[in-house]
């Protein structure tokens, strides 16, 4: 049962979200030389049960919506398999997700009450976005562009929790981290494109195409580096940040093996495999360029 609930939550995508709260966290570091720790703790929480939520939400409405049950499920697409497999009830996953909302919420509402309004704008938009993700978001194109913003907003909200000022530096991370986020979630989108298609969903690989997608996939890492080169050049980021640039053969190998690969389910998982692998380790890489030196 626990293996089955540790599944459904899919505690490897939670990297993402760490990824986001480690970079938020690292930021202050290098400007203030400090890191309130039960702040930290805290925001760790709260961001990993609204991850948590969506990722149960979007397992339940799937299958409701019979895409999970009409696609061919990997490693990295497809959902989990727990609710075809009848591994648990589907009620029994729905409410687990509104719980993991209401604790994510109310480790928020604590947010609130310490920092203010900006707090409030910033979870807000997680409670309703997390919420409607899986159905209206989704459906009207918009899963890509959620996920950037989502992973900008854990950044910018995490150095926010720290410091009670919003500067440049978490923003940029942010745009980096989230795009790099919205990349995976793009590349994953490529097996279930039937799937997604027939249950209404509206993916941006379903409005580009697979085959043009294969083509605009490059846009995504070509954004994340324009805003770490710029960011770099302008003293805004610290010049160590442009180690991520070490990750270009690892993006390049992984958009070839897409251009190849996209329209055949069995060779696209070690694709989007590599593209896990790539957007993790760039977003590590950013965290530990932090970390070294002082503002």
């Amino acid at each position: 049962m626990l293996s089955s609930w540790l599944r459904v939550i899919r505690v490897k995508f939670l990297l993402a979200s760490v990824i986001a709260v480690c970079l938020g966290l690292t930021i202050n570091w290098w400007q203030n030389q400090t890191v309130d720790i039960v702040y930290g703790i805290l925001t760790f929480v709260g961001v990993l049960a609204l991850h948590a939520s969506v990722d149960l939400l979007n397992d339940y409405w799937d299958f409701k919506r019979h895409i999970d049950t009409e696609t061919q499920r990997t490693k990295f697409s497809g959902g989990t398999g727990v609710l075809p497999e009848g591994l648990l009830k589907p009620n029994d996953v729905y409410k687990a997700g509104i719980i993991f909302l209401v604790i994510g919420s109310a480790v928020g509402g604590y947010f609130i009450f310490e920092k203010g309004i900006t707090i409030a704008i910033i979870l807000a938009f997680a409670i309703i976005s997390i919420y409607f993700y899986s159905t209206r978001i989704v459906d009207s194109g918009l899963g890509e562009i959620f996920v950037a913003i989502k992973g900008a907003m854990i950044v910018l909200g995490t150095s926010f929790v720290q410091t009670s000022h919003i500067t440049v530096e978490p923003i940029l991370g942010g745009i980096i981290v989230g795009v790099l986020s919205s990349l995976v979630l793009f590349v994953n989108s490529f097996p279930d494109f039937d799937a997604d298609k027939a249950g209404g969903r509206k993916t941006l690989v379903i409005m580009l195409g697979k085959k043009k997608a294969a083509s605009v996939v490059w846009v995504f890492p070509i954004i994340a580096y324009c805003v770490i080169v710029l960011g770099t050049a302008t003293h805004v980021l610290p010049i160590l940040s442009l180690i991520t640039l070490f990750t270009i053969p690892l993006l390049m190998k992984s958009g070839l093996s897409l251009k190849q690969n996209f329209d055949d389910v069995d060779k696209i998982v070690s694709t989007m495999g590599s593209f896990v692998s790539y957007s993790r380790i760039t977003g590590l890489l950013l965290v530990l360029s932090f970390l070294f030196l002082s503002k």
